[in-house]
């Protein structure tokens, strides 16, 4: 109840208090913020946010934060194919330029709330240049249905955020529902891959991980996130005695020779043949970065994981997905691409 009164609290602060051309809002983690009375130009600060700018006002962004690869930019709007790669403020990739942000003239900055980290750096950065942040959640998949709603409240675009987020809520309470009652130790165990060599993964806990937790299985790397980056080195004899059911692996790469290298034949999913690439195109499905595409991405592992549990016509949910929230049509030779 508190949270929903919070939220409430939260979307009745973005009603105008109007001083000129300026009004006051409460962003997501509780701040006061003045911003511009109209918006028209907004800055995503990391892709996180910029994907969800993309998702509900594609209109409103001034660009990415990387660049689109030539297969990708097929499978997005064609308005934010050309749009200018300005950088991030944390993560990977090329580091944001203050002044070339500046020169296309945002009105505000969505940043996602850090709760690791100091989302003070994040501010002050942005206040060397006279440009407002308003920060949104973006930790779990449920939080991602509360700023579409909270984001379409800020915009003016309310029934597009209530249509996406409905989207993930009903996908959550799906796959909860089909994967409640699996017993823990009946639970698939996962081990979650994340580097060119497999040697690099997440705690179960981490919010990088989360899909895997939201599927039913067991992500068999049980610790609590230590950094907002996540990446934690881990050796291939503690892969082996975890005895990990199944591989995901971000890097299809190492999906597609791991059967074939020496050491990694001792592990029980590799020896079962049981790895899992992630669909990346033209963003990620799960993690690298974590958005909204959760929403297919935990219906995808769901599936994968207990099929007769969660039965799935992944083509055709796939192409309402990409319909809904990248704003394009795909054909059977676009999905088939997705998983080669």
């Amino acid at each position: 109840m508190r949270l929903l009164a919070f939220f409430i609290f939260c979307l009745a602060a973005i009603a105008p208090a109007l001083a000129g051309d300026t009004r006051e809002i409460v962003d997501m983690i509780g701040r006061r913020v003045t911003i511009p009375a109209k918006i028209e130009r907004v800055y995503g600060s990391g892709p996180p946010p910029t994907l969800m700018l993309y998702a509900l006002a594609p209109e409103l962004l001034i660009g990415l934060n990387t660049p689109m690869k030539g297969d990708d930019k097929r499978l997005i709007r064609k308005e934010a194919r050309d749009l200018p790669a300005l950088g991030s403020q944390s993560g990977g990739g090329r580091q944001l330029n203050p002044e070339e942000i500046l020169a296309q003239h945002p009105d505000i900055v969505i940043a996602w709330a850090d709760r690791l980290g100091d989302n003070s750096k994040t501010e002050e950065s942005f206040a060397r240049i006279k440009l407002p942040v308003v920060f949104i959640k973006l930790d779990t998949l449920a939080q991602y249905a509360q700023s579409f709603r909270f984001l379409g409240e800020l915009f003016d675009r309310k029934a597009k955020g209530d249509e996406l987020a409905a989207y993930i809520d009903g996908a959550l309470a799906r796959v909860q529902k089909a994967v409640a009652d699996i017993p823990a130790q009946q639970r698939l165990r996962v081990y979650y891959a994340e580097s060119a060599d497999g040697l690099a993964t997440d705690c179960d806990k981490s919010f990088h991980a989360e899909p895997i937790i939201l599927a039913g299985a067991d992500n068999v790397y049980h610790c609590e996130q230590a950094t907002h980056m996540g990446m934690e080195k881990i050796g291939l004899e503690q892969i082996i005695a975890l005895r990990p059911d199944l591989i995901l692996s971000q890097d299809h790469g190492f999906a597609s020779s791991v059967t074939g290298t020496e050491g990694w034949r001792n592990v029980k999913a590799v020896q079962e043949r049981r790895i899992l690439a992630i669909p990346r195109a033209p963003f990620n499905w799960l993690d690298r970065p974590p958005s909204f595409m959760r929403a297919l991405g935990i219906q995808w592992l769901a599936n994968a994981f207990y099929p007769t549990r969660y039965p799935l016509d992944l083509k055709d949910e796939t192409k309402k997905f990409y319909r809904l929230f990248l704003g394009v049509e795909i054909d059977d030779a676009d999905f088939a691409r997705l998983f080669n």
